[in-house]
């Protein structure tokens, strides 16, 4: 799907931050065709884009701090980051960074829900956020591991409005984020899925033609699987990839339609 203005109130934008930029882009190119743009711009710091053909797919950064860990993270869509930003501290979340403007592209803040699961807010301007999503290639699924799902279901359904609707997968509960009536996300229980050190967070899923290709292709290239390919019933198949830089990442193909 297109983009042509900015989404609001759903994830609009990736972004890959790693220590190793053009690693990242063989490894991604290989993997869904995605190129890369760096800003040249020495106040841009050697930030970038992946692209799709002509179009935005997400961000790609060098890592700004020591610390600071190899990762996707997500944007969500705003019509006022300042007041957004307010509306997660007032929630329980935690404020990471004050918002700041990025060039005439946005105004975005970094902040985390009560568990600690990171995530960015961003206002678009000149630039909406991804180009294109729901597709192959592109952002189709964002999914919240957590262990404290009452919590993140009061905190998301508070900030952002979101629905929040329980299914059952295989025999355990599964929830499906929506908006407007449409699904865009999901969460799940962290107990008995992550050991005790990992902590909450948002998985991103990129749609792929064919997850057992990809996986295949993924290991050619480096990356490491973490959950091989697997059928979710009556809905898709999916696996989790790490990359050869360490962050983690999720492909999934729809059975429906």
């Amino acid at each position: 799907m297109k983009v042509t203005k900015p989404l609001v109130g759903r994830p609009c934008y990736v972004e890959l931050s790693t220590s190793d930029t053009t690693a990242a882009t063989r490894f991604y190119g290989g993997l869904f065709g995605w190129t890369a743009e760096i800003d040249p711009r020495a106040e841009a710091g050697g930030y970038g884009m992946t692209k799709l053909g002509d179009e935005a797919i997400g961000g790609l950064s060098p890592l700004m701090q020591p610390d600071q860990p190899v990762a996707w993270t997500m944007s969500i869509g705003v019509t006022d980051v300042d007041a957004s930003t307010e509306a997660v501290r007032r929630a329980g979340g935690n404020v990471l960074m004050e918002p700041v403007d990025i060039f005439d592209s946005g105004r975005f803040s970094f902040v985390t829900d009560p568990s600690g699961a990171a995530f960015s807010l961003w206002q678009g301007r000149a630039f909406p956020g991804s180009e294109r999503i729901d597709e192959d290639g592109t952002l189709v699924w964002t999914e919240l591991a957590t262990r404290d799902t009452k919590a993140a279901r009061d905190f998301y359904s508070t900030v952002f409005g979101w629905s929040a609707t329980d299914g059952d997968m295989g025999g355990e509960t599964y929830t499906q984020w929506g908006l407007d009536g449409q699904d865009f996300g999901g969460m799940m229980e962290m107990a008995g899925h992550y050991p005790p050190e990992v902590g909450p967070h948002w998985l991103l899923y990129f749609g792929v033609p064919d997850v057992d290709a990809t996986v295949a292709q993924a290991e050619q290239l480096g990356g490491t699987i973490i959950v091989p390919a697997s059928d979710i019933p009556d809905t898709g198949r999916f696996a989790s990839i790490r990359d050869p830089q360490g962050a983690v990442f999720a492909v999934y193909h729809s059975t429906q339609g």
